[in-house]
């Protein structure tokens, strides 16, 4: 009997990621080796590492780029500090943040400017979020800014105007946990002020969405996806919320295929960080290792775009 290899749609990049990435192939097409990238573009180590092997030089701060260099900021998004210190760098700076991220960014520096308090749901540490800390100015309009990571966080959490309150999210969080957080702080702040719509990207929610689907099927599950990726760590725990065990791996090398041997129904997903030739090795890997069949489960049906920016077009 062969091994059932059910593969999730959507699964693997976004239209984000896949805008982040051409921005830096554009930039080595147009202007040459070296492009530096400031942390990385997206959070997935083969990706990364074959952008290296072209000639991008990763950095963590801008003062490790030489003078009139050009430098791509990630899709996790940047704060105005180091927009302001890319001019003051003299470097030639593109914006790979994902318009979604960019999106969070405008309601943060909105509500600031109305002098309204901002919750941000968020993990603390995570570039996104710091970029997004990183947009609140309140001038002379009092607002204020909270990040807020969990429900204890959201039942202890006291805000300086709790009558003129709003709540902005990472976009990459899983949507139940933060729907729990929500429920919490409309129950504790019913005046908040609810955001026109989620900042929950669309990719991470069809991919969440997926994964409890491929739960319904599947006696095991595996992630694939980088260990510092957000999203990819939320699959792996929806699918153990879900009853599934699950892996997060890289790629196939890290699969024990003895282990796996007990299961006639693997399901296989990748974070939006992930390229689609990973989730190939690792059906190929299965395949040969358990004798396995690959089957598609539903079918992928975003066709959302971001444009590049107009100098790289």
């Amino acid at each position: 009997m062969k091994t059932q290899i059910i593969l999730a749609n959507p699964r693997g990049f976004c239209a984000g990621v896949d805008r982040a990435i051409d921005i830096v192939n554009q930039a080595l097409v147009k202007f040459g080796a070296p492009i530096y990238v400031r942390h990385e573009v997206v959070h997935n180590k083969t990706v990364v590492e074959e952008l290296k092997s072209q000639g991008v030089i990763f950095v963590d701060e801008l003062d490790e780029v030489p003078e009139s260099a050009h430098v791509i900021f990630s899709a996790h998004g940047v704060s105005d500090k180091v927009e302001q210190e890319a001019i003051k760098f003299k470097l030639r700076s593109f914006d790979a943040t994902c318009p979604l991220v960019t999106k969070v960014h405008s309601e943060v520096q909105r509500h600031a400017r109305a002098g309204r308090d901002i919750i941000l749901i968020g993990h603390d540490g995570h570039p996104e979020v710091e970029g997004t800390l990183g947009r609140h100015h309140p001038g002379e309009s009092g607002s204020q800014i909270y990040l807020v990571q969990d429900e204890e966080e959201a039942m202890e959490l006291k805000v300086k105007q709790p009558q003129n309150l709003t709540y902005v999210s990472q976009t990459t969080l899983s949507l139940d946990d933060t729907n729990a957080i929500v429920s919490i702080l409309y129950s504790r702040f019913p005046e908040i002020l609810k955001p026109k719509s989620s900042d929950i990207c669309y990719a991470t929610q069809n991919r969440q969405d997926a994964v409890k689907q491929l739960a319904l099927e599947a006696e095991y599950i595996v992630v694939i996806g980088s260990r510092n990726s957000s999203n990819s760590n939320r699959l792996k725990e929806l699918a153990e919320k879900c009853g599934t065990p699950s892996i997060l791996i890289d790629d196939y090398s890290e699969l024990n295929f003895t282990d796996l041997s007990g299961y006639k129904k693997i399901g296989v997903t990748a974070g939006a960080s992930a390229p689609e030739s990973l989730v190939q090795g690792v059906v190929t890997a299965l395949c040969q290792s358990l004798n396995g069949e690959p089957l598609e489960l539903g079918e992928n049906k975003e066709d959302i775009f971001f444009r590049l920016p107009p100098e790289l077009r």
